[in-house]
């Protein structure tokens, strides 16, 4: 894994005054590369920013002793107008390398008219992959975005709640969500990682969590 520490991310890890008026306090930790472990990826951190590089099947880069439940996932993800070859976004309440949930955004699709209903996409793995969830629930698990981030190969802003097991997303300060479904995992905690697919680089910033207890 090759990691430049010069770089340092800043997580706000804390509670969430919520709809239902819950008590707001935060944790603001800094953490260093060495606070990531990566699964099939190589990883460069430089810049503010995180660079996981392409490969053969999925990677993930987990954030260590951190366990998520309920809350906000907020960061800027960036990948590539390449059809069949980018597939960028975050890995939630994961259990290890195989078993989590996970969001992940197409960004060649984006402006696809013809394809662009597949542009942001819910898993669950192991058994419910991309092409489970496509032929046994046409379009209920992935959808376009609305408006389209432009140029879709640049920085797009995301935030996901989740308040088990309803989960919404946004983009770009969208007020109307994006995609909003329920897990099908029963898991309702896990890690955090940031995730990219087959075939595919990713590059990440920004990553804020909040929790509610």
């Amino acid at each position: 894994i090759m990691m430049k520490l010069n770089h340092v991310i800043t997580l706000i890890i804390g509670l969430l005054a919520w709809s239902h008026g819950k008590a707001q306090s935060e944790q603001i930790v800094t953490t260093a590369s060495k606070n990531w472990t990566a699964f099939n990826r190589n990883v460069e951190f430089e810049n503010g920013e995180i660079h996981l590089d392409n490969g053969t099947g999925y990677g993930v880069l987990w954030l260590k002793e951190v366990d998520f439940r309920n809350g906000l996932i907020e960061l800027d993800i960036k990948g590539k107008n390449t059809p069949g070859k980018s597939f960028v976004g975050i890995a939630f309440h994961g259990l290890d390398n195989q078993t989590f949930d996970a969001f992940y955004f197409r960004p060649f699709n984006f402006n696809n008219l013809s394809r662009n209903i597949h542009s942001i996409q819910y898993v669950s793995m192991p058994e419910n992959d991309w092409s489970v969830l496509r032929n046994t629930f046409p379009g209920k698990y992935e959808n376009s975005i609305a408006p389209v981030p432009e140029p879709v190969d640049k920085w797009f802003h995301v935030k996901i709640e989740i308040m088990y097991p309803s989960l919404l997303v946004y983009v770009n300060g969208s007020e109307e969500a994006t995609l909003q479904v329920e897990q099908i995992s029963e898991r309702d905690n896990g890690k955090i990682g940031l995730w990219v697919g087959n075939g595919s680089e990713g590059w990440f910033k920004n990553l804020t969590l909040i929790s509610v207890k």
